[in-house]
């Protein structure tokens, strides 16, 4: 991947920001920010654009229950309270949680959050008979807390959260559910007009309205929502932590998913800072004076492969081939040294390590005496075909990476093809499974994801229970040793105990190898020199409400 000329640069620079010439006034502190989404993840409460959705348009708004420690760079995010003050899990059923409410948060409209707006936001994406039920933000949240089943007030600042089994995995998945207003809802559906009889519909259009004019609880207040252009936030004077109320006094977010693009666009100084740069331009992005920040991340970019009758995966010699063909010290080279080499979802020391049989590295003679055996030779090479996006959150460099794998891959007598496409909708496509038409004949997907807790690390790729469309086993893997160990681990609320049974399940995966893993993202972006306060966590998220400009 060549870096193109500086003119060049600015002229695709002029070119992606024509529709973005018009800048808020020099007057205020303004942070500029290019995404690597193809369009400004939803804001309505509950993002799309995968994590990087989170990272934008959730974090900077909203507020969950819980949240991600993202004050530190030394040490991994933890999870700790947000609109919560505490949290327990009934010791006489386990279904049953008891959450304690935080006083005196407002939402940006002015109404107060209490136990009536966590049950009515809990009712949002689970309860189809609710007046504010929103099929489309049910597909990017209840399959990130599978078990979550319904909401009780107990008093004002007090609710009961029941699951479907017990689930000491609830309230990490509890930062997946941002608190949008109640309040602010119910004036736009009082706005549609009386003709629109149809229920759904009438919900449909008021949850529009709000995304135009949305309310949380967050650091950061919508000021301008322009679809597929630009996201204007503005600082909330009245959050209600002071530590996190905002310097910065509006923050402009651009999306821009080709990677040279956001580089030009740094250059050149339309915007102060891009995620994912350019690995070939690194070198002129700091000689320029821009900082480049990254940190390992609890991230896999992988294959996820499929295990429908047919597959080209069922034989577990060719799945080990393909892990053991791909060269990941080149490849991290190819990144600009921007990745970390993956043997597996977690890395040795981590406490859900385990002990796999099962070593992944680069070995292309054990590659292809495995692929021999199965059958297979450079006269008779395997076919497999690889659905993938061309950017997109936690995606790193996508293109580049596959085309690097695919010649990886050549030489160890796999034929691979690519089915490239969007990247919202390979993201929506992970969540129907490698059975729908939306796959396209696809035998494998090229979806990044997080690691930071069991569920999303694990648990949504092998359970079988999670197949879709509950969750995220795409390729509807099952075991039953493996959904033994995942029931074991989910009704465990010891710590201690809880990751030995994540040891032995992770080891279990990674000897039956259901993905190829290939890197784990450092969450590099490049940012001005003026803004100060920058902490790279250990995370895919950032805290910008914390950061500064001169």
């Amino acid at each position: 991947m060549k870096f193109p000329q500086t003119a060049t640069l600015t002229l695709a620079c002029t070119l992606a920001f024509g529709a973005f010439a018009s800048l808020p006034a020099h007057a205020e502190k303004v942070l500029r920010i290019a995404m690597t989404a193809g369009d400004i993840p939803r804001t309505l409460g509950q993002p799309d654009q995968g994590f990087e959705g989170n990272r934008f348009t959730g974090i900077p708004m909203y507020d969950g229950l819980t949240q991600w420690d993202l004050s530190k760079a030394d040490k991994a995010s933890e999870l700790i309270p947000d609109l919560a003050l505490s949290w327990a899990v009934d010791a006489k059923d386990k279904t049953k949680w008891i959450f304690k409410l935080r006083p005196g948060v407002k939402f940006h409209d002015g109404s107060a959050f209490n136990a009536d707006a966590v049950v009515w936001n809990v009712n949002k994406v689970l309860d189809k008979n609710a007046v504010q039920f929103d099929p489309s933000q049910v597909g990017v949240t209840a399959s990130r807390m599978p078990t979550l089943r319904s909401a009780k007030k107990i008093d004002d600042m007090t609710v009961e959260l029941t699951t479907s089994e017990p689930d000491s995995f609830l309230p990490i998945n509890l930062t997946n559910l941002f608190m949008a207003s109640p309040a602010q809802w119910e004036k736009k559906l009082a706005a549609v007009p009386a003709s629109v009889a149809d229920k759904a519909e009438r919900s449909k259009q008021a949850w529009a309205a709000f995304a135009a004019d949305a309310s949380g609880t967050g650091p950061f207040k919508m000021a301008k929502f322009v679809p597929r252009e630009r996201l204007e936030v503005v600082k909330n004077d009245g959050y209600w932590d002071a530590h996190r109320r905002p310097k910065i006094d509006r923050v402009v977010m651009l999306p821009l998913p080709e990677a040279n693009s956001r580089t030009a666009a740094l250059m050149s100084g339309q915007v102060d800072w891009i995620e994912a740069p350019a690995p070939d331009a690194l070198d002129a992005i700091k000689g320029r004076g821009f900082k480049v920040y990254s940190n390992p991340q609890p991230h896999v970019w992988p294959w996820q492969l499929s295990f429908v009758p047919g597959s080209p995966w069922l034989d577990k010699r060719v799945r080990y081939a393909a892990n053991l063909c791909i060269n990941r010290p080149a490849m991290k080279q190819l990144l600009g040294g921007l990745m970390g080499e993956a043997t597996g979802t977690v890395e040795p020391g981590h406490p859900w390590r385990g002990n796999p049989t099962f070593q992944i590295k680069y070995d292309p003679a054990a590659a292809k005496k495995l692929m021999t055996e199965a059958g297979y030779s450079a006269a008779k090479p395997l076919s497999v075909k690889v659905q993938i996006s061309a950017s997109g959150s936690g995606q790193m460099q996508p293109l580049p990476m596959n085309e690097f794998m695919q010649q990886n891959l050549k030489e160890c007598f796999f034929d691979v093809q690519f089915d490239v496409i969007e990247w919202n909708t390979l993201y929506t496509n992970w969540r129907i499974g490698a059975k729908d038409p939306s796959a396209h004949g696809a035998n494998a997907t090229n979806v990044s994801f997080a690691s930071m807790d069991p569920f999303f690390a694990m648990v949504r790729f092998v359970d079988t229970k999670a197949a879709p469309p509950t969750s995220n086993n795409w390729g509807f893997y099952s075991n039953p040793e493996v959904d033994a160990l995942i029931a074991k681990a989910r009704t465990t609320f010891e710590p201690k105990q809880r990751d030995a049974l994540l040891a032995q399940l992770h080891a279990k995966i990674v000897d039956e190898a259901p993905f190829v893993w290939v890197a784990h993202d450092t969450g590099p972006r490049a940012i001005s020199a003026k803004v100060k306060g920058v902490v790279q966590p250990q995370s895919w998220f950032i805290d910008i409400a914390t950061m500064s400009m001169d």
